[in-house]
Formats: structure tokens, C-alpha cells, sequence
């Protein structure tokens, strides 16, 4: 008999045998070695179990990767009654239930895939207490049934993950969301209240605590830092021929390739179909089935490379994709990080690139002023939306358009401090020369300043420059005295020093229609200063570093000793997924298979020191891979020490 808890009340209960028999008090780390396969936790995880089981609201905000769903299923084991996770996406609910059943625990999703049948199944085992983890979709929470299954059973936690979908000021808003609260209101007593997500600013946060009602909830912000994601980003004339540079580069990797439009999205995978490539596309115009069948491939590993629109991603819980191709600019800098946090969630080396074009913008606002029709929403509320999402757009586009650090850039956004260099982004390992712009940076101010503030960026780089445009002479810029001022800098270096000008807040553009500059308190500071401080911008050097040059923050997280190994454990792992029909990664990681590579495992003891190995997974899957790797050490003649 094992010990399970409710709060900080302790009861004896009867376990699934999810542990070894010997055991007679489950804790949280005997959960997470003997279940999960961990030896400890990672950074956060800890206070956050911690505090869920002692029966107080949490809110965790961990970047993708990170372990979320760690924090909430290891206090669901271990409490006396079931555990309500709520999620947006059907496929996030497939993936998670089936990792779960491959650890050797019940657990089931209700959502709109199920047919009457399998949902009054599901609701009858769940009533028997066959489930000790239940994934609801949040449009599911308020039926009928599922009211009248919450009055009959005991709920010790609901946990709310992609909580930011609940704010307005979420990049993810689902009005469906707001359904949570009535929901908790209604249950007999109230549980313990998690909630989780990877991306959240200041105002996102504040939105999950107040409208969730969190009491005093313990909070844990781990920091947005990925430091195993290589960020670039390219402005290139002809982004196909990139693009397949890019997977030339990849080749044999999983990687998805993220488009704006429907379009864009076919016009991609079709391009990469006549080159030979084993792809999928994904979009909101295929059928349901075709949306499966797609996910699948991409997820089997039977075509490891997807083209999709952001409709594509949240769910996935892919462990070994190794890019993520941002195609055309996403609208916001949450949902470039939130999808390029897809690369890289097993903590090996993964590239996070940008393709960026002017015309992305275009269409960034077009989806804006679409996205703005909202019928939910009245009047007001559009507005503010619309306002917001163009804000965001702004800061997007700075990205990429910045010298500085990448990964700073992020990390600033998002209220982290972090450093002017991460050795780990195109902007950090590209040799650059620091420019004193200070003149440069006075004369285009004074020119928005003096030409009444009505102008955009275009007509004052025009201006500035000394150009003789109709917008110029429309506006009658070329009678402004500092017109021509710099008129021996290039247009692209003008433009360049205007976006850090827009970056650093000493100018700011309105979110109108027709946007125009405006000079901000800190520009007006600026020009008044006699003795100002000098404004100095980073340039790359007309010669960059190859690839081939990075520098050792490239690196993959996990030295393979045998290759070859590993190699042979992937091919067994695909043959077992194949025939299980689960996806490879949800046998074992890449990392765990590296790991076995290094290390050579060759008996219970050393197999259950590898991370990601825990009783069940050793049970069904260790003796076959020891038998693989057994047959290598004895075809490579490799002597292992008896310590090891």
C-alpha cells in the first residue's frame, strides 16, 4: 500500500502498479525516478509540486521544453482523487495521455474527437476511478455530463495548461477559456488551482491570477532562456533558394517550416515536393482527416519535415525536432518564441530561423485588421485588440532588424534581463564593429521633430537622405533644414539607425491606419542634452564567419561516443513505435538514446541511471535495447570497465 495525498492530508490508497512493490512511501522524487525515469528535478519543478501538494495555487511560467507537465502530473499520482487538466488543442490531449499510458498510468481526454460511445466509456471508468489524470477541453467543462460526473467523484487539482490563453492580452486568447472559472465555482469543494504556460508578459500574468482567482498562488518564472536554440535571422533576395539551403544544412532532420497563409503554406510544400523532400503541410483548408494524416507522418517520423500556418504546433510534443523555419514573420514576438521553443524540447542543439521580408509585414496587418472582426468582442474591445496586436507587430519587426544580441532581445521583451552576448545567435557570432552614430541619430529626431510629427518612416529616411521623392515634395520635406543632412550615409544604414532610434525608444511609431513618427520623451531629452551620451550601434563587418565558425555555444548538448549505436537504437526505437503505433520519441527521447550510446548500459542497475528510464519504460523496452547495444559492444570488441 502506498501513500497518497489530498492537500496535506495523507491517506493510504491502492496504487495501478506504477511503482516497484518493495516501496512504502511514494513521494514526489520517487514518482519522478521510478515513473518518469528522472533522478531529480529541474529548475522550479520542485516548489511547484511542492506547493500543489500542500493545497496551494500555482502558477508556472517555464519556457517550451521546460517540464510543465511534470509539475502538475506528479502531484496528480500522488493526490488521493482525480486530477482535471484542462487544454486547448485535441492533439496536445492525444500526445500527453499517450506518454502517460507508455509510463504505465491510466489516464484518458474528453473532447469532441471522442464518439458517444467512447465518451460514456470514458465517463464510466473515470466514475470506477480507473483514471487518476482526466484532459478536458475547456468547450467540454460546462456540458451536462461532465457536471454530472464532477458531483460524483472527488477532484483533488485542476490544472490549467496554455493559461495564457485566458487573457486578452495573450497572443492565444480563447474566450472559451473563461469557462474555467464558472467550472471551479461549481465543484462541491474547491481543489488545488494550477495553471501553466511557456510565454506570459507582465499583463498576461497578472490577467491569469486575477481571472482564475488564484489565493495566494506560490509563483515560479524560470526564466525564458533556451540556451540549446541557435537564433538567426535572414533577409534573403530569394527565400526558397534559402530555405533549401536551410534543410540542404539539416538534411535527415525533423524540422517544421512555419508560413502566414494558406498560400504560402502550398506553395512551399509544393516547392520542397519537387525537390525530392519527404514533407507534410498542415492548415486550416485541408479536411480533418488530411490534418490528421499529415500530423501523423510528421509525428511517426514517416516524413519528418511539416509546412504548416501557426494552426499547427501547440499540441506537438515532439521531442527531437531539430529547426524551426519561420518562413514568413510571425505578428508577435509570443508566437515567434512559442514556436521556435518546438526545436530542441530533449535539449540537444536546434536552429530557430527567421526569413524576413518587407512585404511579411503587409501581410501581418492585414491578419491584424482580420483578426479584429471578432464578432465575440464589441467595439471597444476590438480596438484595444487591434491596438495591441500592432504594438506587437512593431516589436517583431524590430527583431528583425537588430544588431544586438537575438536572444537579449527576446529575453528583454519578455521583462528578463540577460546579456549583450549569448554565443549562440547569428548577431553574436557575426564579426561587427561598434559605431559612434550619435550626429546621425540627433538629425533624424530633429527632422520628425521640426516637420510637425505627421510623416512615417519611408518620406524621413527620403527626406533625411536628401532624395527627391513626390512623398518628399509632396510633404515639401526638402525645405526642412535638415533636409540632405545625411545624405552620404546609404538608405539601408539610415534605416538601420531609425529601427534602433524605434527600439531603444527615442522614437515611436502610432497605430493607426497610416502609421506616423513621433518623438518620445527620451528622443526630446535626447536633443536638448549638450553633453549627451553617445548613441553607438553594432554593425557587421562587410565579411562574416561561416557556419562552420560557431562557437562552442552551438554545440550539441549530448557528446556521442558511438554514433554508430546511436544510430542503430533510433532504427530499433522506430521499428518498436511502428508496431506499438506511438511516436518513436514517446519510447525514448533522442537524449535518453544518447545517453545509452555513451555509456553502454548493460544491465538493470545501469540502464535505470539513464535519464528518461524509469520502471515501466525498463519493463517493456529495456532488454531490447540492452540487446542491441550488447551486440555492438561485442561486434566492436569494446572492453567496459567493471566499475562503470
Amino acid at each position: 500500500m502506498l501513500h497518497y495525498r489530498r492537500a496535506k492530508e495523507v491517506i493510504f490508497f491502492c496504487p495501478l502498479r506504477l511503482l516497484s512493490q518493495e516501496k512504502d512511501v511514494m513521494d514526489k522524487y520517487t514518482v519522478l525516478k521510478e515513473v518518469f525515469g528522472y533522478t531529480s528535478f529541474r529548475q522550479g519543478q520542485s516548489e511547484l509540486v511542492e506547493s500543489s501538494l500542500n493545497g496551494q495555487d500555482v502558477l508556472g511560467i517555464m519556457p517550451t521544453g521546460a517540464g510543465k507537465s511534470v509539475c502538475y502530473q506528479v502531484p496528480a499520482l500522488l493526490f488521493r482523487g482525480i486530477s482535471i487538466i484542462i487544454s486547448p488543442l485535441i492533439s496536445l490531449m492525444k500526445d500527453q495521455v499517450a506518454a502517460l499510458n507508455q509510463l504505465g498510468i491510466h489516464a484518458a481526454y474528453i473532447n469532441s474527437s471522442l464518439t458517444e460511445g467512447q465518451f460514456r466509456k470514458a465517463m464510466e471508468n473515470a466514475r470506477e476511478g480507473r483514471y487518476k489524470i482526466i484532459y478536458v477541453a475547456p468547450e467540454r467543462l460546462m456540458t451536462d455530463s461532465f457536471l454530472a460526473f464532477i458531483k460524483c467523484v472527488d477532484i483533488s487539482m485542476v490544472a490549467v495548461d496554455e493559461a495564457h490563453c485566458i487573457s486578452q492580452w495573450g497572443q492565444d486568447f480563447r474566450p472559451s477559456y473563461l469557462k474555467i472559472v464558472d467550472f471551479i465555482n461549481l465543484l462541491p469543494s474547491r481543489p488545488a488551482i494550477a495553471a501553466y504556460t511557456a510565454t506570459a508578459t507582465k499583463a498576461v500574468k497578472e490577467d491569469i491570477i486575477c481571472i482564475l482567482g488564484l489565493r495566494e498562488p506560490t509563483v515560479v518564472v524560470t526564466g525564458y532562456d533556451r540556451k540549446n536554440l541557435y537564433f538567426s535571422v535572414k533577409k534573403p533576395k530569394d527565400k526558397m533558394e534559402e530555405l533549401l539551403s536551410c534543410l540542404k544544412r539539416n538534411k535527415d532532420r525533423s524540422g517544421i517550416i512555419y508560413c502566414n497563409t494558406r498560400k504560402n503554406v502550398e506553395e512551399v510544400y509544393a516547392a520542397l515536393l519537387m525537390k525530392g523532400y519527404s514533407v507534410s503541410k498542415y492548415h486550416a483548408g485541408l479536411t480533418d482527416s488530411e490534418r490528421r494524416q499529415s500530423q501523423d507522418d510528421f509525428i511517426y517520423d514517416v516524413k519528418p519535415v511539416m509546412v504548416a500556418t501557426n494552426a499547427f504546433g501547440m499540441g506537438i510534443d515532439k521531442s527531437n525536432v531539430r529547426f524551426v523555419i519561420r518562413y514568413n514573420m510571425p505578428k508577435d514576438i509570443e508566437s515567434y518564441y512559442q514556436e521556435a521553443g518546438r526545436a530542441g524540447r530533449d535539449g540537444e542543439s536546434a536552429e530557430c530561423i527567421l526569413l524576413y521580408s518587407g512585404q511579411d509585414v503587409k501581410i501581418n496587418e492585414f491578419l491584424i485588421e482580420k483578426q479584429a472582426e471578432n464578432d465575440e468582442l464589441d467595439e471597444s474591445e476590438r480596438e484595444q485588440l487591434r491596438q495591441r496586436d500592432y504594438e506587437r507587430l512593431r516589436s517583431m519587426t524590430f527583431y528583425g532588424f537588430t544588431n544586438e544580441c537575438l536572444r537579449n532581445y527576446i529575453l528583454q521583451y519578455f521583462g528578463e534581463p540577460g546579456s549583450n552576448y549569448c554565443g549562440n545567435c547569428e548577431n553574436c557570432l557575426t564579426e561587427s564593429e561598434d559605431m559612434d552614430v550619435t550626429a546621425d541619430a540627433y538629425t533624424l529626431i530633429q527632422l520628425v521633430k521640426t516637420s510637425g510629427e505627421r510623416y512615417g518612416i519611408q518620406a524621413v529616411v527620403d527626406a533625411v537622405h536628401g532624395s527627391d521623392t513626390a512623398k518628399v515634395r509632396q510633404f515639401r520635406l526638402n525645405n526642412n533644414s535638415f533636409y540632405g543632412a545625411l545624405k552620404k550615409r546609404t538608405l539601408v544604414r539610415i534605416r538601420q539607425i531609425l529601427n534602433h532610434l524605434l527600439i531603444k525608444g527615442y522614437l515611436r511609431l502610432t497605430a493607426n491606419e497610416y502609421p506616423v513618427l513621433k518623438v518620445t520623451s527620451r528622443g526630446n531629452a535626447f536633443i536638448l542634452d549638450e553633453n549627451r551620451q553617445p548613441f553607438i550601434l553594432k554593425f557587421p563587418k562587410e565579411v562574416e564567419k561561416k557556419p562552420t565558425e560557431r562557437k562552442a555555444g552551438k554545440k550539441a548538448v549530448t557528446e556521442v561516443r558511438y554514433p554508430e549505436l546511436f544510430e542503430r537504437l533510433r532504427q530499433r526505437r522506430y521499428e518498436l513505435a511502428q508496431k506499438s503505433h506511438v511516436p518513436p520519441y514517446i519510447i525514448f527521447s533522442d537524449k535518453t538514446l544518447k545517453e545509452m550510446s555513451t555509456y553502454l548500459p548493460g544491465n538493470r542497475d545501469e540502464m535505470m541511471k539513464i535519464n528518461g528510464v524509469g520502471n515501466n519504460k525498463f519493463e517493456k523496452y529495456g532488454e531490447i535495447f540492452m540487446a542491441v547495444i550488447e551486440e555492438f559492444v561485442r561486434e566492436h570488441k569494446i572492453q567496459i570497465p567493471p566499475n562503470q
